[in-house]
């Protein structure tokens, strides 16, 4: 073989086949959920019918949060300078990074040290959650996942957790997690989970390797950008300047499924 031949083990496509870990796509057409899809091309294997429950919980909750955040606000800046549709939502891709969606993987580290902390020290989980947030004290950093600068109960966490309980996903990063909300509260300085953490915890306990973590995010939070970039290409004046916090909602009000 020549010197430049590598191989990948995702997709195989010849004459009028293309198969995807194996499976030929247009067999999967009609019989699997994207979701389903989705954990297939990244994980390797099709989830059975509680996981692919989880993943479409996971995908729905990160799906969009609003014109404020800053992939929100990158994507319709590009917009709006009159850049095309798969420049504005990359513009939005770019902006993910270790402060917004990032803490997904920075907190599933933390729970993780604390699980091995648990484990080489023979402690409790609530005794290993208190010793992690005091070593985080002492070199004076910031958990990951936890606090939210809007919700005080992410509506978005309970319905994950809620989930993962009904499922049997109710593993050991989410329990640390949940511990060490319990120390928090203990402390007198309540921080809840949010989204990120909780899909850290998550994702690990069903083991995602934590360099894809975030990725799980930029899938779910495609489809928002879509829809900003579209809404402001359509509606709003070219090179305008967007206010972060000036902006009224416009939309169908509540409703129920």
């Amino acid at each position: 073989m020549p010197d430049n031949h590598w191989e990948t083990k995702i997709t195989d496509v010849a004459p009028n086949k293309v198969m995807v870990r194996g499976y030929r796509i247009d067999e999967l057409m009609g019989k699997i959920s994207f979701a389903q899809a989705i954990w297939l091309i990244l994980m390797g294997e099709l989830p059975d019918e509680k996981l692919t429950k989880l993943l479409e919980v996971i995908f729905v909750s990160s799906i969009d949060h609003g014109a404020s955040p800053p992939s929100c606000l990158a994507a319709r800046t590009v917009a709006s300078t009159g850049a095309s549709l798969s420049a504005s939502v990359a513009a939005g891709i770019m902006s993910i990074n270790r402060h917004h969606g990032g803490a997904i993987e920075d907190c599933f580290h933390s729970l993780h040290q604390g699980i091995e902390m648990m484990k080489r020290d023979g402690i409790s989980m609530d005794q290993a959650a208190e010793k992690l947030l005091a070593d985080f004290k002492e070199k004076k950093k910031r958990i990951a996942g936890f606090g939210h600068r809007l919700h005080t109960a992410d509506p978005r966490t309970i319905k994950l957790t809620k989930a993962c309980a009904e499922l049997g996903y109710l593993g050991d990063h989410l329990k640390m997690a949940q511990a060490i909300e319990r120390q928090f509260e203990k402390s007198g300085k309540p921080l809840p989970l949010n989204v990120d953490g909780a899909l850290g915890a998550i994702l690990g306990d069903l083991g995602v390797p934590p360099a894809m973590m975030n990725g799980f995010f930029m899938v779910a939070r495609v489809p928002g950008l879509l829809a900003h970039v579209y809404e402001e290409l359509t509606e709003q004046k070219p090179m305008r300047k967007i206010d972060p916090s000036d902006f009224t909602y416009s939309g169908p009000p509540e409703r129920h499924l």
